[in-house]
């Protein structure tokens, strides 16, 4: 007969392998629940520094309850994207005050370029408005001419070398003017001593005041220019002015030659310098615009009588809009003029477009560029940008018009 048992065996005791295990899964819990608490205080940390960055911006950070906090760390709930927008925010607004800046200081550098121009055109204003004088207008405003080119060269609007280049500028005009008057393209119906072939010896100031414009542009706006092609655009400025001389009995050939011009400056840069960056432009749409603006310049002298048109003599009428055309074209011929007045013959590149302009080495003349740099260009490498009013001036062809 079996031994009776004297201890009474333990009830529900569990097996050792399965207090192991339920022990192993405890841990397991503890360690999950661990690294989500974790990974919550990781987040709400994430989020603080979000709304804190977010307030530095000044954009409000929406909060739980839909009330706007900005910067603050409880209850902040700051969207996705939110201070990436306020960075690109800043961004324009940075870019839109900077255009804005240039713009203005663009705007004052080329009031400048146009000193001599403006203040001829203010001369013929003023002298609409003076009495009967012994002195006949025409004469008079030569007298302003000789006395403005003297007080700009005293005052450093030009050097000795430029008013040289300016006074050729004011001889190609005249003869310019004499061939235009005699075959009727325009005329000075005002009396006058100092005048040649019917054209008063101050016309040539209104051509000389596109050379200041180009020679000062040079200097203020430290201009450069590469990809230039000196002896094509040298040779195309010749035949044009030849063109606009003696269309009256030979082929007008302006619109070829024009096209031909254009190939020539395809690719071909100016450079320039607005508040310490370097800009660019085509060197065709320069000569767009300065035609443009001459344009302008010839309407505002006309409406004062420096010249008459045929269709003005009976009354002012604007200047017809084909001779912005022409005033792109010649303007060719005092780019070409101004650049060979150079002693240097080269000129160093510009920068790229709204780069820092970098402290290189200066370049004989007052160009800015990277001395020694490629596409080194030959003499006559200048040109003036569009700006305001950049001179006066006729009409590079005529313009028969009856009525």
């Amino acid at each position: 007969m079996p031994r009776a048992q004297t201890r009474d065996a333990p009830r529900n005791r569990r097996p050792r392998h399965t207090a192991l295990h339920d022990h192993a899964q405890d841990d397991h819990a503890r360690s999950y629940h661990g690294q989500s608490d974790q990974r919550r205080s990781d987040q709400g940390a994430a989020t603080a520094a979000c709304g804190a960055a977010t307030d530095a911006t000044g954009i409000p950070v929406t909060a739980a309850d839909g009330t706007a906090t900005p910067g603050t760390a409880t209850g902040a709930m700051a969207t996705p994207g939110t201070a990436a927008g306020a960075t690109t925010a800043r961004g324009i607004r940075q870019r839109a005050e900077t255009f804005a800046r240039q713009l203005v200081r663009f705007g004052l550098l080329q009031a400048r370029c146009c000193a001599f121009a403006v203040a001829l055109l203010g001369g013929m204003a003023v002298s609409t408005l003076l009495p009967s004088l012994p002195v006949t207008r025409y004469d008079l405003l030569l007298a302003y001419g000789v006395l403005l080119t003297a007080v700009g060269f005293l005052l450093g609007w030009e050097t000795r070398r430029e008013v040289a280049v300016v006074a050729a500028c004011h001889v190609l005009g005249l003869a310019f003017e004499m061939v235009k008057v005699r075959v009727g393209s325009w005329s000075y119906p005002e009396p006058g001593l100092a005048k040649v072939a019917g054209v008063p010896l101050y016309g040539g100031f209104m051509y000389a005041a596109v050379g200041s414009y180009v020679c000062r542009a040079r200097r203020l706006l430290d201009l450069a220019v590469t990809g230039y092609r000196a002896r094509a655009t040298a040779a195309l400025a010749v035949l044009l002015y030849l063109n606009f001389l003696t269309h009256h009995w030979l082929p007008d050939l302006r619109l070829p030659l024009g096209a031909l011009l254009l190939a020539a400056t395809t690719g071909t840069w100016v450079h320039y310098t607005v508040v310490e960056r370097r800009h660019r432009m085509p060197l065709a749409v320069s000569f767009a615009l300065i035609g443009f603006f001459l344009w302008l310049a010839e309407n505002i002298a006309t409406y004062l009588g420096a010249w008459r048109y045929p269709y003005q003599l009976h009354g002012w009428e604007p200047v017809s809009v084909s001779k912005w055309v022409s005033w792109a074209l010649l303007i060719s011929v005092t780019f070409v003029i101004c650049g060979t007045g150079r002693r240097d013959g080269a000129l160093a590149p510009g920068q790229g477009r709204d780069e820092p302009a970098p402290d290189d080495q200066a370049v004989p003349g007052g160009v800015l560029g990277r001395a020694g740099g490629e596409g080194e260009v030959a003499a006559g490498g200048v040109v003036a940008v569009g700006g305001l009013g950049e001179g006066t001036g006729h009409g590079p062809d005529d313009a028969r018009v009856t009525g």
